[in-house]
């Protein structure tokens, strides 16, 4: 990806803006404009075209360790950013996840919420839909769960198999990769599944 690239995939977030606030060109940002912080800089150094994204510490030092061109965060705190040289070895896809992580470090992000609420659920539990779009701010976003839960990024984190539609029925088989996939995860967390459903009244969970 081009910096042009880049900054257009940046902007393909809600309520964002492209900035130049420094005398020197050579910086443009991504701001998002509730709250006009940056998650996405952008610059040439030493050649190569660079940008800075925020993240989570324990994220941060994994990103490192990976690829070796993403460093820590040139002009920025070490722990909470990262710099990715745009060399061409790191993957198209994770530059785009780590820019998606930025955004909603810094955004008032539904999806970031959404994640934190199923992250909640115990294990021997499931909550619904619903549920989750309650506890993430907006019980109408039931549909904005299930889209979210889709792309999780981090399953192992966020346990989305924990979800099920409001009659207590689990998701359609390709959703976790095969036929019974997530009933076998419920069932490993000592929750009965039958017939394709769950018993909300034994194991739902209201958070």
């Amino acid at each position: 990806m081009d910096r042009r690239e880049m900054l257009d995939y940046g902007l393909t977030f809600p309520f964002t803006y492209e900035d130049a606030p420094f005398k020197d060109k050579n910086w443009q940002l991504i701001r998002y404009s509730p709250n006009k912080k940056a998650f996405l800089w952008s610059y040439e150094l030493d050649g190569h075209l660079c940008i800075n994204v925020k993240c989570e510490p324990d994220k941060a030092y994994y990103w490192r360790q990976i690829y070796k061109s993403v460093i820590p965060g040139y002009h920025q705190n070490k722990d909470h950013w990262n710099t990715i040289i745009l060399d061409g070895t790191v993957p198209e896809d994770a530059v785009k996840l780590m820019i998606a992580d930025s955004y909603d470090l810094i955004s008032d992000s539904p999806t970031r919420r959404i994640y934190e609420a199923v992250q909640k659920i115990p294990r021997g539990k499931v909550a619904t839909y619903k549920t989750i779009a309650g506890l993430a701010g907006d019980p109408k976003m039931a549909r904005a769960v299930g889209n979210a839960l889709h792309k999780n990024p981090d399953p192992e984190k966020t346990p989305c198999y924990r979800v099920v539609n409001s009659k207590g029925e689990l998701a359609e088989a390709f959703v976790f990769g095969g036929e019974d996939v997530q009933a076998d995860m419920l069932k490993k967390d000592g929750i009965e599944v039958n017939d394709g459903k769950v018993d909300l009244k034994r194991f739902g969970w209201e958070g």
